[in-house]
């Protein structure tokens, strides 16, 4: 495994060069999907096969899927995910079209939040030189989008309750404490980019894995200060709650 990654270093350094500067250039120099994948992989994220939209359906032609392009293909995705070079590879050539998500708990949390209180965040963050990590925005701010910001795990702590399931939100006793907040970690999964979803939307680094993994509790203040300002924007009922993906797929 470890001759593999070395393989993908050079294509890591071009993606971190692309990723901060993201000026336009010829497509030629765009990392290609399975480049973005393996520089992922390369930094430690689990990969598993995923569903693609088709139009605004969703490819595993279940009538009325619930997370339409977000969800994985198999039942076993948490003891599929992997970050072998080859596995991806064959993955990538062999389904052209899917998405990929990758399994938290193992080697990273991500803490998942609106795309607007997303955007506050990060910029109040970089303007105080705390170290944020990879970051994703995933659709856009008027149809529910979401950022996505990786940390390194918690794994799972002696003391149980200072475990957060991904559910943060999902009751109606924590959401006046965390409102839009999720927490990623064990059991659960997000789209990796990129990522197509219905809609011509799309799951895309704002901030690429070539960034360390930081401690999740060093942004948690600026991300739970950011949802709350912005609580009053989010309707419980409308599409934002149908992006963070379920346990049971």
């Amino acid at each position: 495994m470890g001759d593999g990654i070395g393989r993908y270093r050079g294509t890591e350094s071009k993606i971190a060069q692309w990723l901060r500067r993201r000026p336009r250039k010829p497509a030629a120099d765009v990392p290609s999907r399975e480049e973005l994948l393996q520089a992922s992989a390369a930094a430690g994220l689990p990969l598993a096969p995923a569903a693609h939209p088709v139009g605004y359906r969703c490819s595993c032609e279940r009538i009325g899927c619930p997370t339409p392009a977000r969800h994985p293909l198999s039942f076993a995705w948490q003891t599929q995910s992997t970050t072998d070079p080859a596995q991806i590879e064959r993955w990538a050539e062999g389904q052209p079209q899917a998405n990929f998500i990758t399994a938290t708990g193992m080697v990273h949390d991500v803490l998942d939040v609106p795309l607007e209180a997303g955007r506050a965040a990060l910029e109040r963050l970089l303007a105080e030189g705390v170290e944020v990590g990879p970051v994703a925005e995933s659709g856009d701010a008027l149809g529910g989008g979401r950022a996505l910001f990786f940390t390194a795990t918690r794994g799972t702590p002696e003391d149980e309750d200072e475990w957060w399931p991904c559910e943060l939100d999902c009751h109606p006793e924590t959401m006046d404490e965390h409102p839009g907040l999720r927490w990623h970690c064990r059991g659960s999964y997000v789209l990796v980019p990129p990522a197509r979803l219905p809609g011509d939307r799309a799951v895309q680094w704002v901030r690429g894995p070539e960034h360390p993994l930081p401690d999740p509790l060093t942004l948690l203040e600026a991300l739970t200060d950011a949802c709350a300002r912005h609580a009053d924007r989010y309707d419980e009922h409308s599409e934002h709650h149908a992006v963070a993906w379920p346990l049971t797929r």
